[in-house]
């Protein structure tokens, strides 16, 4: 087994293990609807979780992306809803602004760390201009959206895997897809053939803000309200679940479905701890528990190979 199969297999089997266990405490999960609330906020997190995954392909990380959804979720319950070519021209806006972070971070050779945290502190900003308190309401069609109901198994279970083999599609069969992760990879070798890594990092930033502004709408359709610290914690999750799903911080080695497999993994983490009566205050250590033991058994299995 080769070491990309193990890194795809164990967060398959960590997912496999916490559905096997909420389904022994309670059978009647084993179901359409018990399945659709199990992973009814999965839909946003993958997303976030691929905006997340197109930072660390191309070896940066970013801290805003909790904030900057809120801010998306923020202006599509409120501009998007009330005058919408005025909110779908902010996210725009907010689209190319990303891009032209990652144009400044690799112009002037910012740490992408800091720079994202001084924005989250800007998206977070103008998520309370916007939406002091909170409230607004969902647009009708991201509403009617996020309520299809698929005939073999619920929109929050497809909708990650059709968007996670989509950007397979894009990172591992295209050619710009290719060039994109191999900035991760080999930068250096890839500006001396003449690709411009301004635009590359660019463009993967501005795809990162994509994701995040869908994050954002998908989060109202499904909420049907918004407020300035709706997706703060998607953050850590999104770099949990890009971790968990087999990435890595270097190399620009990363795997859609992988990270949406991890995705999906935290989501449900959280639902099983609901199961057991446990306070919400313990659902991010047992995230980051699972994905503590998940990265144990990835170097375990891999030194025992190099053995």
């Amino acid at each position: 087994m080769t070491r990309d199969q193990i890194r795809t297999l164990l967060p398959v089997v960590s997912l496999s293990v916490l559905l096997a266990a909420v389904f022994w405490l309670q059978p009647r999960a084993m179901s359409y609807f018990g399945l659709n609330l199990l992973f009814n906020l999965a839909i946003p997190l993958a997303l976030a979780t691929m905006a997340q995954m197109l930072i660390i392909m191309v070896n940066d990380i970013d801290l805003s992306i909790g904030t900057y959804v809120s801010f998306c979720a923020c202006v599509t319950a409120t501009l998007v809803h009330d005058t919408p070519l005025i909110g779908y021209a902010v996210l725009a806006v907010s689209v190319l602004a990303y891009a032209g972070m990652g144009a400044v971070i690799h112009l002037r050779s910012l740490p992408a760390i800091v720079v994202t945290l001084g924005a989250s502190f800007v998206w977070a900003g103008l998520a309370v201009l916007i939406l002091p308190s909170p409230g607004g309401a969902a647009p009708a069609w991201v509403r009617t959206l996020m309520s299809i109901k698929p005939p073999l198994a619920p929109l929050a279970i497809i909708a990650p895997f059709v968007v996670a083999f989509v950007m397979h599609l894009f990172i591992k069969r295209s050619s710009l897809g290719v060039v994109l992760q191999g900035v991760g990879g080999n930068e250096r070798a890839l500006d001396r053939s003449g690709w411009s890594i301004l635009r590359l990092k660019a463009l993967a930033y501005g795809l990162a803000g994509l994701f995040g502004a869908m994050a954002g709408m998908a989060l109202v359709g499904l909420t049907t309200s918004a407020d300035a610290n709706i997706a703060l914690r998607y953050t850590l999750l999104s770099i949990a679940g890009v971790i968990l799903g087999g990435g890595e911080f270097s190399g620009g080695r990363v795997s859609p479905i992988g990270a949406v497999i991890g995705a999906l993994t935290l989501t449900l983490a959280a639902s099983f701890l609901s199961f057991l009566r446990l306070s919400p205050d313990w659902q991010i250590g047992a995230q980051g528990a699972i994905l503590i033991l998940v990265l144990a058994a990835r170097l375990l299995i891999s030194y025992r190979r190099t053995a």
